[in-house]
């Protein structure tokens, strides 16, 4: 148990023999004392005042004689008003530290046999572009809050669902046709993804010209938008889809594989990966298949027009269409259809999508549905809603070239990286190759840490050169402290100074010191929080807190030259734990660690 739970089982214990009365568990509220007070946890008094019947400068003191008499790691206490703060021994301490550093998993729990399945969808790009900024947002997140919920001891799934059918991916398909003079990722040099995105915005650039043209004839502007030849040929080319015409399938194929290989060499370098994925060209078709048996069983409804819709008006949402009167389906037929195909292939306990804020009544809608297919899981599914990510020059929009890919924006944070660890000479001890593959570790450790230590329901502004910052809330300012103490035992190995297996039980810490102690001690609290929350910030800003303690530690106390040699094996043990602790939380992640900087 750590120091909360032993404390939390000894005040109840001492409420029902001091007043005879056994509180209820929440009311007793234990927190880290303020660092302005002496103390390491404060009991608020205030919720036992009318069962003692007395001050809360007197309740609290009783309380305390209580703790400090029976627990033996209460060494002592001290009351302001209705705060009872309790000082924590230091030996407990040290025992916090043997633990960290004993315990391989620390701070984690391991799948068993009760663990339950978690399936994290994220990702979800579509075939007719490259990844932007607005992924490497998504993929971080449900990447890291895989990691985080295996970390908790859940067996985790994680999918991606590829939308590679439909209106878009024709347009791209067009432009290829119409504009595309025969060209290929291979005799371009172009890759795949980026090319396939090029084709879409050249499908854009002819569409609006040839609406502008039919509304300068006199055509209103809807009706222009309908009857543009461009999106005449998208549509009919769709239609040739479904049909299987062997032309279009091939012309599909083939692009199709030159944005998966783009895709992939994307994902490598942003470090994510998939356990499994999912074609919306296989699942919506399961997707009809269950909006035509909700049709038979008269869930949905038939519009004259042969369209089919859903009327959730009682439940307090609208109508929803599922299949276009050409019978081609929408984005909610196809997620039907992949729901069930991805519970016929693993017993889910909890699906949790990680998709943007602009999708919220979608889901909604969705779990409604599912629930009226009969499918009881539906209610439970899970919307991680994020918000979206601009960069300073403002939004983006794919099919009019102005997206930010995410291929471009991690070559710029290398870039940027290179500049200001070179022009602060942070890199001079490392070879050529190091130095290359330090750069790419700063780069995408800051671009990651930045996301991710935002809460992800809040819009953010991502800015290159802040989020490279060697010092105050950053990826790289984690990662050089993390270098740092490799260095100190790195120093020490070359001295001959062997780290000890326990450190000394009996030495007496600085506040510096337990400080950071405290800090470790909390890492399997934060773990557990991060997976009740599905919140990756908790781990970032908790790292940073860590990173902070003992940067501070560190300024004031010489490690390799202490004093005395107990003291200075207590604080080597004490910042290999620290690195260990700070390497296992920006794991979670998904940011690696530089041995040297």
């Amino acid at each position: 148990m750590n120091i909360e739970q032993v404390l939390h089982s000894a005040v109840a214990e001492a409420l029902k023999n001091l007043y005879n009365f056994e509180p209820a568990s929440k009311s007793i509220q234990l927190q880290i004392t303020r660092k302005d007070f002496e103390g390491d946890i404060t009991l608020v008094v205030f919720p036992f005042l009318k069962h003692s019947r007395k001050s809360p400068e007197e309740t609290g003191k009783q309380i305390g004689e209580y703790l400090q008499g029976n627990v033996d790691e209460v060494r002592s206490f001290n009351v302001i008003k209705g705060f009872l703060n309790l000082v924590i021994a230091d030996n407990y301490w040290i025992r916090v530290l043997k633990n960290a550093r004993k315990d391989d998993a620390y701070g984690t729990k391991q799948e068993d046999e009760n663990s339950r399945v978690i399936m994290v969808e994220y990702s979800s790009p579509n075939t007719n572009k490259p990844l932007h900024l607005g992924h490497i947002r998504n993929n971080l997140l449900g990447y890291s809050i895989s990691e985080i919920q295996k970390a908790n001891g859940n067996k985790v799934v994680k999918t991606n669902i590829v939308n590679d059918r439909g209106i878009h991916i024709c347009k791209s398909m067009v432009a290829w046709k119409k504009w595309g003079e025969g060209k290929t990722p291979e005799n371009t040099g172009t890759k795949g993804d980026h090319l396939v995105g090029d084709l879409y915005v050249e499908f854009d650039k002819h569409y609006k010209a040839e609406i502008k043209e039919l509304i300068d004839k006199g055509v209103p502007p809807k009706e222009a938008e309908a009857k543009a030849p461009s999106i005449l040929e998208a549509r009919e080319m769709l239609l040739k889809w479904e049909a299987r015409d062997p032309e279009t399938v091939d012309l599909w194929k083939r692009m199709n594989s030159w944005v998966y290989k783009g895709f992939d060499e994307t994902y490598r370098k942003m470090g994510v990966d998939f356990d499994t994925i999912y074609y919306e060209s296989d699942t919506y078709l399961v997707g009809k298949e269950e909006v035509l048996r909700g049709v038979e069983e008269g869930i949905f409804y038939k519009e004259e027009d042969d369209s089919v819709w859903a009327d959730l008006t009682e439940d307090g949402l609208d109508k929803k269409i599922l299949l276009r009167s050409d019978g081609t389906s929408v984005y909610m037929t196809q997620d039907i259809g992949t729901a069930k195909m991805r519970y016929n292939d693993y017993s889910i306990d909890k699906m949790v999508y990680v998709v943007g804020n602009e999708q919220n009544y979608h889901f909604q809608v969705l779990s409604v549905l599912l629930d009226k297919l009969g499918y009881t899981w539906g209610k439970d599914l899970f919307h991680f809603s994020y918000g979206m990510v601009e960069l300073p020059s403002g939004k983006m929009k794919s099919r009019e070239g102005t997206v930010v890919d995410a291929d471009d924006l991690m070559e710029e944070m290398i870039n940027v990286a290179r500049n200001m660890a070179e022009e602060l000479g942070k890199l001079d001890a490392l070879t050529a190759e190091e130095t290359e593959k330090t750069f790419e570790i700063i780069a995408l450790g800051a671009l990651k840490y930045f996301i991710l230590k935002v809460d992800p329901k809040k819009n953010m502004l991502f800015n290159p050169e802040e989020s490279i910052d060697f010092n105050g809330n950053t990826g790289p300012f984690i990662q050089y402290t993390y270098a740092r103490i490799q260095s100190v035992l790195r120093k020490a190995a070359e001295k001959n100074i062997n780290l000890v297996s326990d450190a000394d039980e009996n030495i007496s810490i600085s506040e510096k010191e337990k400080l950071v102690l405290k800090r470790i001690s909390l890492f399997p609290d934060i773990v557990a929080e991060a997976g009740k929350n599905y919140s990756p910030a908790v781990v970032a800003n908790f790292c940073y807190e860590l990173v902070k303690e003992y940067n501070q530690f560190y300024h004031d106390h010489s490690i390799l030259n202490a004093s005395e040699n107990n003291i200075r094996d207590f604080r080597l043990v004490l910042s290999e734990a620290v690195g260990k602790v700070i390497k296992s939380g920006m794991t979670l992640l998904g940011i690696e660690m530089p041995e040297r900087m």
